[in-house]
């Protein structure tokens, strides 16, 4: 199953996030399919920036985002609350 989920990147303690696509098989950190966007929640307030066309072809495809992913994607507008 492919799933839409949070690639941890960054130093130690200053952590950002790539919103990737993955097999949920695959580690954490590991391979992906596409990157559609990034999160930086150190900033203030919490930077989000979601490729809207990609993660909506995604979703049609059947890629199930996790619950973080979820509240992302209804942030940036791409899922209506």
């Amino acid at each position: 199953m492919v799933k839409i989920r949070l690639k941890r990147m960054g130093m130690k303690k200053i952590p950002f996030y790539r919103v990737v696509i993955a097999d949920e098989r695959s580690p954490r950190d590991g391979r992906f399919i596409d990157q559609i966007g990034y999160y930086n929640p150190m900033t203030k307030p919490a930077e989000i920036k979601i490729d809207g066309e990609k993660a909506k072809y995604w979703l049609q495809c059947g890629a199930q985002p996790t619950d973080t992913v979820r509240i992302l994607l209804k942030k940036s507008g791409v899922i209506e609350k």
